[in-house]
């Protein structure tokens, strides 16, 4: 797009900005930090294809009037925080949708060759999980409690392990994105269809309800977040292999920071799903069903909104603005 085009594509919007910033009106932090996402964003674009513009100078000095406002006290600060989770990252979501769309069809799809392969080969389970694992969980069925595994060890030691490894996983179908995505597909693939198969072994034992009551407590949240960890990684991949009218590098660099804020939104959500796996799914064998089934629902409602309903929400507000 030349100088021209885009100045004349934002000139109202930023006049806009200049009557928020230096006008009367005065508007709330929540505001502010949408007008600062939205400056950024166009300062961003200016500085790659115009760097040696007035336009640029223009559009920085907006934005670190912007930046002043929004910084200036040690409660806007705290704001800060509370901005990324509640604006920036549902705004990024909403730009990058079709790799969310990408990775829920590839995560149903493999746990669909899971379940297949486990249904017409005896020995796939054994392959994919492990003779050990699959004895001692069959141990675990004739006794009643299928679900045992998830009673051993102490709850924190239990909520601190199983929280670094579900991180760690995380991170490398994140972070092997920079293989072109062909790495985070390698992981995400592998996870699925042990997925697929582990479940398909449950039920071909006759204690399905019982594996999702217990397994789903806290694999809601924790296989969501892996989910939206491999569409991070997907975007990572993709820019560098579709650069579109950017530089690789410069693609690079946001791809980067784009879907790192991405990936790190899913923290939080990781890191519950730990909790509920070292001090609440312990106890599922004896818990009503009307209990874990209020818990699976409920964790699966919270994450599905913020990451599939919620990012729509804040981008028609901003579009309002």
């Amino acid at each position: 797009m030349r100088e021209v085009a885009f100045i004349k594509q934002n000139k109202e919007k930023w006049l806009e900005f200049e009557l928020a910033i230096f006008g009367k009106a005065k508007k709330n932090p929540d505001e502010l930090a949408n007008l600062y996402i939205q400056m950024m964003n166009d300062l961003s674009y200016a500085q790659t294809y115009y760097p040696k513009s007035k336009t640029v100078i223009y559009l920085n000095h907006l934005a670190s009037h912007i930046y002043q406002k929004i910084y200036k006290t040690k409660r806007a600060e705290k704001n800060r925080f509370m901005e990324f989770f509640k604006t920036e990252v549902p705004l990024l979501l909403y730009d990058y949708r079709r790799y969310l769309l990408y990775s829920f069809v590839l995560f149903f799809a493999t746990v669909a060759i899971g379940v297949i392969s486990a249904r017409y080969d005896q020995n796939f389970v054994r392959l994919i999980l492990g003779d050990g694992y699959v004895n001692m969980t069959l141990e675990n069925i004739k006794k009643g409690n299928p679900m045992a595994v998830y009673g051993s060890g102490s709850n924190w030691g239990s909520f601190i392990g199983i929280t670094m490894n579900n991180l760690y996983v995380g991170a490398r179908c994140y972070i092997y994105g920079i293989f072109g995505g062909l790495g985070t597909f390698y992981i995400f693939l592998q996870n699925c269809i042990m997925l697929g198969s582990f479940q398909y072994f449950f039920y071909e034992q006759g204690v399905f309800w019982k594996s999702v009551r217990g397994i789903w407590i806290h694999g809601s949240m924790e296989i969501f977040a892996i989910v939206i960890e491999t569409a991070a990684g997907f975007i990572l991949g993709a820019s560098i292999l579709f650069p579109k009218t950017f530089s690789r590098v410069n693609s690079f660099k946001i791809g980067f920071k784009n879907s790192f804020k991405i990936f790190l939104s899913t923290f939080p959500f990781t890191i519950s799903a730990g909790f509920l796996e070292g001090f609440i799914t312990r106890y599922s064998i004896d818990m009503p069903n009307w209990l874990s089934s209020f818990i699976i629902l409920f964790t699966l409602g919270v994450i599905s909104f913020y990451y599939l309903l919620y990012p729509t929400i804040v981008y028609k507000k901003t579009q309002q603005l």
